[in-house]
């Protein structure tokens, strides 16, 4: 486990790739919603992989925000809770490409998993390239910020 106390919140994905990026565009409406707090940081992980895995592994607690494919109707809200999130992904676009779940996977083999982690996602739509989310995305944008603030707030956040 890690030794660290830092609490982050980290948006993941690509922003070319409209509701991949998702996870990166709630993080600004989701600092405007909380307002500056000591002790959190609010971070854009993008598609940085395996980078990541010092990041990942310097936290107490970590709050993933993600599109996330568990095949359900386009703009799901989805949440998994530490040990309910996959360490690794049998789908692979690339040999060379390094999933974050493969990050998790190497931080709990070296004994530096986040004590608390949590992920909190939507199930994407349209992952073409292109800057703008969904309809179906961009109208379940607010829930999962609300979402993600009240799940920081029960963490002593906000």
């Amino acid at each position: 486990m890690s030794g660290s106390d830092r609490t982050i919140v980290l948006g993941l994905g690509n922003l070319l790739n409209r509701d991949e990026g998702l996870g990166v565009q709630c993080l600004e409406p989701l600092r405007r919603r909380l307002g500056p707090i000591d002790g959190l940081e609010i971070l854009d992980g993008g598609v940085l992989g395996l980078g990541l895995l010092p990041l990942v592994e310097s936290a107490a607690s970590l709050l993933i925000l993600d599109a996330v494919d568990a095949r359900n109707r386009p703009g799901t809200l989805v949440e998994l809770a530490g040990p309910d999130i996959p360490l690794f992904s049998r789908v692979k676009l690339s040999w060379h490409q390094v999933t974050f779940q493969e990050v998790l996977q190497l931080a709990a083999m070296r004994n530096h998993l986040p004590r608390r982690l949590h992920l909190i996602g939507i199930q994407p739509e349209n992952i073409s390239t292109g800057l703008e989310l969904s309809p179906a995305v961009a109208a379940a944008l607010p829930v999962m910020i609300e979402r993600a603030a009240n799940f920081l707030a029960a963490w002593g956040f906000g």
